[in-house]
């Protein structure tokens, strides 16, 4: 399994660092100065052991990239140059773009990954509109089984399976089988 994940260390006081900028951090909850680091995990489930297999600067001063554009890079450099074995791709909601998504549906992945409660999506198959997914209903075979939707702004034939796990009130998982 390969994990990607971002977090920001805390420079509030090296003012002279260059890439040291102004950006949320997670485990502080606001804004602070600090340099963003973008991270890619093997993690092997069955010893319970994982590796730091990349990483990158978040620097979109310097460089031009944004967190995706390094997630993208990484995960093609994992299947094309070190040929690593994984299945499946774990990831903040962040990183919940149709395009990363996209990516790793075309290397016949698994993704896991959490959708924040206002994403537009349909499960009416287009008989009704797109409906925020803190307004979906849930059945109790859906609650044991997931539901297959179309999330806004996915290709048209597009559909992923939603599961709703409730961890924060702000967020409901998705898990993309290949179907």
């Amino acid at each position: 399994m390969i994990v990607f994940d971002d977090t920001v260390l805390d420079k509030r006081y090296a003012h002279a660092i260059e890439m040291s900028r102004r950006q949320y951090s997670g485990c502080e909850h606001r804004v602070i100065r600090g340099i963003g680091l973008v991270s890619c995990l093997y993690v092997n489930t069955q010893t319970q052991q994982f590796w730091v297999i990349d990483y990158r600067l978040y620097d979109p001063a310097g460089d031009g990239k944004t967190k995706l554009d390094h997630v993208k890079e990484m995960l093609n450099h994992l299947v094309e140059t070190k040929q690593l074995p994984f299945q499946t791709v774990l990831m903040d909601s962040w990183y919940a773009a149709q395009k990363l998504m996209e990516a790793i549906d075309t290397l016949s992945k698994i993704y896991y990954c959490p959708l924040k409660v206002n994403r537009l999506v349909d499960d009416t198959g287009g008989v009704e509109k797109y409906k925020r997914i803190d307004q979906l209903e849930w059945s109790a075979l859906e609650q044991e089984h997931g539901k297959l939707i179309k999330v806004r702004g996915f290709p048209k034939d597009k559909k992923v399976k939603l599961f709703r796990v409730i961890i924060s009130t702000d967020k409901t998982h998705i898990l993309h089988l290949v179907i």
